[in-house]
């Protein structure tokens, strides 16, 4: 048995294809029904999401299993040879685990570090559960990728630093008040970067919106959309007063917000007040940082922000990548049991077997005992075979960790005749998990 893994993903695909192939609702109910009763197919767990679509899946016979899930990509999905060659990336074993590791952790993410993709890793694992299709190799590595993803997010600080602008506003709202629980945020545009940072800005705890615009209809549109308040634009200088976080984003090429204009109306104020311009040509007069209690800031200011975190967040990345060889060979060594537990298993059950037929002849031939005579007969015997197989037994489980637990396994097993033909045993014998 192996675990196979074939995706694509925003590195690979243009977002026509990966819509094309997203599964979501009923259609990724569809695909795991018919999945699942692959003949070569032993578990199946599917994770889609706007960015990448990827199938993982446990088989048997590596070959057979690798022809069928092309053949069902190019039938189901309706994928041809070219974009199969060009656009989907096949990965088993090692390579697939790896991948996994670095898919839950952020790493190969389109923002760096993004913590999102860990919440749909676990709906992935939770679905394919509900749906009974994955099986026991699948819900370990996917328990574990989860268990890498918080790990990584835990001892680094890989999710911990603004890489978009809109983001990077919203960290210094924070620099500036603290806590943005009960604070009031103006937005002057309804393009889609105003209503990004009002968005990320209300997920923080903004608790109060105003938005504006030269379109009083679009303005109206954002604010419900958004639990806010319109305003018309020739407001703005009145209405300003009332907001502590002030975001500008529009199309204007002059200033929107004026020193001269605003200066008597901020004068009423007094708390600070946090300008954020991400429009070019900007939105606001960079007069205004003159003005007691008024903290301004522009795109490139912001830029400066996202740039330097980026910075930080690839340091964070080297140590992501470490952690994450530490977490592989961890799982490795799980896998490499599957060697050896079946075989322990079976090395027990043969040493009682023996015991037993033994026992129960010497009995036979002794005639009648007391049953504290048969107790003491049946003691010793169980006494000395638990000692002929205990030093064998300690052997395996110490070489269940080394890269040639499958060698001595194979040995306990010819040595001692055992009959071992379990699903976790043939699933490890059949391992080369240095390969990708």
């Amino acid at each position: 048995m192996y675990i196979l893994l074939a995706g694509l993903s925003h590195k690979t695909a243009e977002v026509e294809l990966r819509e094309k192939i997203a599964l979501s609702g009923k259609s990724l109910d569809r695909v795991y029904q018919e999945m699942k009763y692959i003949p070569s197919f032993e578990g199946v767990v599917i994770l889609s999401t706007c960015n990448r679509t990827e199938f993982y899946v446990s088989v048997r016979d590596i070959e057979l299993g690798a022809n069928d899930l092309r053949q069902y990509l190019a039938e189901k999905l309706e994928l041809d040879n070219e974009v199969l060659d060009s656009t989907i990336y096949n990965l088993n074993c090692y390579g697939a685990i790896s991948h996994l590791f670095r898919v839950a952790s952020g790493l190969d993410s389109m923002i760096l570090g993004e913590s999102q993709i860990l919440g749909q890793v676990r709906e992935a694992y939770s679905k394919a559960k509900e749906q009974e299709a994955s099986n026991g190799v699948l819900n370990t590595l996917f328990q574990k990728a989860i268990s890498v993803g918080k790990r990584v997010r835990t001892e680094t600080e890989l999710d911990r630093n603004a890489v978009s602008i809109s983001y990077a506003a919203v960290d210094k709202a924070k620099q500036v008040f603290g806590n943005l629980s009960g604070r009031t945020v103006l937005v002057i545009g309804a393009g889609k970067m105003s209503e990004l940072a009002l968005s990320y800005l209300i997920d923080n705890g903004v608790s109060s919106v105003i938005v504006s615009n030269r379109s009083y209809d679009r303005a109206a549109c954002l604010a419900d959309r958004l639990g806010g308040q319109a305003i018309k634009f020739e407001q703005l200088p009145k209405e300003i007063i009332r907001a502590d976080i002030v975001i500008s984003c529009t199309a204007a090429n002059h200033y929107v917000l004026r020193k001269d204009s605003l200066l008597p109306h901020l004068r009423q104020r007094n708390t600070p007040m946090l300008l954020i311009d991400i429009a070019v040509p900007r939105d606001i007069d960079p007069a205004l940082a003159d003005v007691p209690g008024i903290h301004l800031l522009d795109i490139d200011d912001l830029q400066n922000v996202v740039e330097s975190n980026l910075i930080n967040r690839k340091k964070a990345a080297l140590q992501a990548e470490k952690i994450i060889v530490e977490e592989i060979d961890e799982f490795n060594d799980w896998m490499a049991t599957l060697y050896v537990v079946p075989v322990v298993k079976a090395l027990k059950q043969r040493a009682a077997d023996i015991r037993d037929a033994e026992l129960k002849r010497a009995l036979n031939r002794m005639g009648d005992i007391s049953p504290r005579e048969e107790q003491i007969i049946s003691s010793l015997a169980s006494s000395i075979v638990n000692q002929l197989v205990h030093f064998p037994i300690i052997s395996l489980k110490e070489k269940a960790a080394t890269n040639q637990c499958h060698l001595y396994a194979e040995v306990a097993k010819n040595l001692f005749d055992l009959e071992v033909e379990s699903e976790e045993y043939q699933y490890a014998k059949n391992k080369d998990w240095n390969t990708g």
